[in-house]
């Protein structure tokens, strides 16, 4: 398994590491991995929600978007009222 070395990680939250580390019943490498295993995920997540939500959209083959009202316009519009 590859080691991984952190340089200068904030005291701080080491100590928070540790305490949950030990409740847990886990070493700090192990509970550093569960956040990290986390963010990735729901990384990835996002990631596949924006690509759905983009081929959602081209299949939609809007032709008259030039026609459309320009966005900005639209929203200076509706701060005048």
């Amino acid at each position: 398994m590859p080691l991984l070395q952190v340089r200068d990680f904030p005291e701080d939250l080491y100590d928070e590491f540790s305490k949950v580390a030990k409740q847990d019943n886990r070493s700090i490498a192990q509970e550093i991995i569960v956040p990290l295993r986390s963010a990735f995920k729901i990384d990835t997540e996002r990631v596949k929600r924006r690509k759905a939500l983009l081929a959602e959209a081209r299949a939609l083959n809007i032709d008259n978007a030039d026609k459309l009202p320009d966005s900005a316009d639209l929203v200076r519009e509706d701060r005048e009222r």
